[in-house]
């Protein structure tokens, strides 16, 4: 049994942090590849280091000495060496990052060092052995990872070492310079390091116990999603809910290894736990898996009486196509149809849309209707459950929510409505209470 742990910012904030990660990587001895970000905020007040090192480089970038900033952040690290009673002359090497601090300095050589840091001292801290993120994460010349060499130098490491910890966040390029990913490439770097060793289970610890069933900025004390699928985690992302990176979920989906996001202030909480397919036993005691939505999409409607609905759909497509606007979903009815489609990425251009529209398309009307929110509800076999959306509709209808649009997934997880704007949290919240709490 081999389980690739990676600790988020929040978990590593503080030498208190820093003693719930070792009580509890000390609690499991298959706990062997460990992946640690840089300290995170220890209260609403606090900043970020990464934060931090990115207002230092702005600041040389300008010609304004970052002086203060760094003295803040060799204080952050000092502390949390001196009240673990640790040994790394943590000093030495930031006296060496001051002296070459310049504007030509790599903002990504910078930025990766609040992880480099942060790691150098947890790995004394477990007694784990240190391997640099640069020395077993690589790039191609391109900027995409290059699996192969990472994914034996991991396990090479692994093999040799027995216990490691790795920095996230950052590696390197052919050329031997520091790349970091985009925010969130801690949890890649986990990933990556779990698919590498063929982990029979990726942690993933934060500050919350596992993915809740809604926003708890408009549902109240939301419980948390005890198991769903890889499937219907992208669902839930892809509609606005707050999870994982995708370049995070991959590497392990991949290699069929199953994820647990658990909570280090409550180790004893068991989290939600990702898998590739869930068993079907108790599929039917659970409506819901989870609900997610945006706000501001349009709904472009185009109809033309004895329409040719596949040549004019395809017309109208192809002007959004140019026009950078991907649809979400599409309606089709005898002579009309329904697009809906981000009312940000429409922007003015909606005016010479319609436009184009009518000099390709010829229809009898075209019209664009703003304000409108895209809610999901997202399960398993949604479709074979008898009377699925009629509970919906009903629920809603009895708050007094018109549905807009609608929408059922040909992969059979989510039904996704369309209601005004201002009804978006109302339709979370009854959703919610009817179907899931």
């Amino acid at each position: 049994m081999i389980k690739t742990a990676k600790f988020g910012g929040s978990s590593v904030a503080g030498a208190a942090q820093f003693r719930k990660v070792r009580a509890i990587v000390e609690s499991d001895s298959t706990r062997s590849v460990v992946v640690v970000s840089a300290a995170g905020k220890r209260d609403s007040a606090d900043h970020k280091l990464t934060d931090l090192l990115y207002l230092c480089h702005a600041h040389l970038t300008y010609g304004v000495s970052c002086e203060e900033i760094m003295s803040t952040i060799r204080q952050r690290f000092v502390e949390i060496r001196d009240e673990l009673g640790l040994t790394y002359r943590i000093e030495e090497e930031l006296d060496a990052l001051n002296r070459s601090l310049n504007k030509d300095m790599s903002v990504d050589l910078l930025v990766s060092r609040g992880e480099y840091f942060t790691a150098r001292l947890m790995a004394e801290y477990l007694g784990y052995r240190f391997v640099d993120a640069a020395d077993c994460i690589f790039f191609g010349f391109d900027g995409h990872l290059d699996k192969e060499k990472t994914y034996a130098a991991i396990r090479s490491a692994h093999e040799q070492y027995g216990n490691i910890l790795i920095p996230g966040f950052y590696g390197r390029l052919p050329t031997g310079k520091v790349k970091v990913m985009t925010r969130g490439g801690g949890d890649i770097t986990g990933a990556i390091a779990a698919a590498a060793v063929e982990a029979d289970v990726y942690e993933n610890w934060t500050d919350v116990s596992g993915i809740l069933m809604a926003d708890p900025k408009i549902v109240d004390s939301p419980g948390s999603i005890e198991k769903l699928t890889f499937a219907e985690l992208r669902e839930l992302a892809f509609m606005g809910a707050s999870v994982l990176h995708e370049d995070a979920i991959y590497p392990v989906k991949e290699m069929g290894i199953p994820l647990n996001i658990r909570n280090t202030n409550r180790p004893q909480d068991p989290g939600t736990l990702i898998v590739d397919s869930a068993d079907e036993d108790g599929i039917q005691e659970r409506f819901l898996t989870g609900i997610a939505g945006r706000r501001n999409f349009s709904i472009l409607t185009v109809s033309k009486h004895n329409m040719d609905l596949s040549r004019t759909l395809i017309e109208t497509l192809e002007i959004l196509d140019r026009y950078h606007a991907s649809v979400e979903h599409i309606n089709l009815g005898l002579d009309t149809f329904g697009l809906v489609v981000s009312t940000a990425a429409l922007g003015d251009a909606i005016y010479e849309v319609i436009s184009d529209i009518r000099r390709a398309a010829h229809p009898d009307d075209v019209r664009v209707e703003d304000g409108i929110a895209l809610v999901a509800a997202v399960g398993r076999k949604m479709s074979f459950r008898p009377g699925s959306s009629g509970k919906l509709f009903k629920a809603l209808g009895e708050e007094g929510i018109s549905i807009r649009t609608i929408a059922q997934g040909a992969d059979e997880l989510s039904i996704i409505i369309g209601v005004d704007n201002k009804n978006f949290d109302a339709a979370i919240r009854v959703l919610y209470h009817g179907f899931a709490g």
